[in-house]
Parts: C-alpha cells; sequence; structure tokens
C-alpha cells in the first residue's frame, strides 16, 4: 500500500487549498477513505471520511461547511478541498486507508499564516 499526499503549502486566512493523495498498491475503489490532520503539541484528529463510491461523506465539526472530501476511482486518488482557511487549521495533513489495521501516508504540511 502507497499513499503520497501532496497539495499542501503557506495560505492566508480566508484562503484556499485542494490536497491530494494518490493511492497505489491496493484496489483504491473497494475501501473506504480519510483524511486526518495533526497540529503540533495536539493529537491526531479524523476530518473527514468518504465511502467507498464516494456516495457517504462525514466531516469533524471543525472543518464542517468549510472542507469537501471526495475521490476519483478512476484515478486512485482522494481529494480534500479546504476553503477559509484559519490560523487553527494549520497541521499536517494525512490520508488514510480503511485497510485491516489501516494505512497512513507521510502527510503534506498545510500553513494558515498571514
Amino acid at each position: 500500500v502507497q499513499l503520497v499526499e501532496s497539495g499542501g503549502g503557506l495560505v492566508q486566512p480566508g484562503g484556499s487549498l485542494r490536497l491530494s493523495c494518490s493511492a497505489a498498491g491496493f484496489t483504491f475503489r473497494r475501501f473506504d477513505m480519510n483524511w486526518y490532520r495533526q497540529a503540533p503539541g495536539k493529537e491526531r484528529e479524523l476530518v473527514a471520511s468518504i465511502g467507498s463510491a464516494g456516495l457517504i461523506t462525514k466531516y469533524a465539526d471543525s472543518v464542517k461547511g468549510r472542507f469537501t472530501i471526495s475521490r476519483d476511482n478512476a484515478k486512485n486518488t482522494l481529494y480534500l478541498q479546504m476553503n477559509s482557511l484559519r490560523l487553527d487549521d494549520t497541521a499536517v495533513y494525512y490520508c488514510h486507508a480503511v485497510i485491516g489495521l489501516g494505512f497512513t501516508g507521510r502527510g503534506t504540511q498545510v500553513t494558515v499564516s498571514s
């Protein structure tokens, strides 16, 4: 299983970023996927989840209405569209495959700062 996140960076408050996660080594379309994040000094937080077909999504209250999780099963890619970014969205964002005990990528840094 290989998960590679991209799209992170530095953005001003109120800005937007789109994260991508390229998946390989498993049948992507069969498995639910998650985005987690971890800020310095804080526990890892589940940000958003999506079912295998992309029809069911769930969000943490802290991002509801601002973030959108989606997937393209033909491209084996998971996305996280992040709008109206806030300072407290600063974190490393991880892609996670719900396979067995779970597989997580190395993460991509998102920094929200003025």
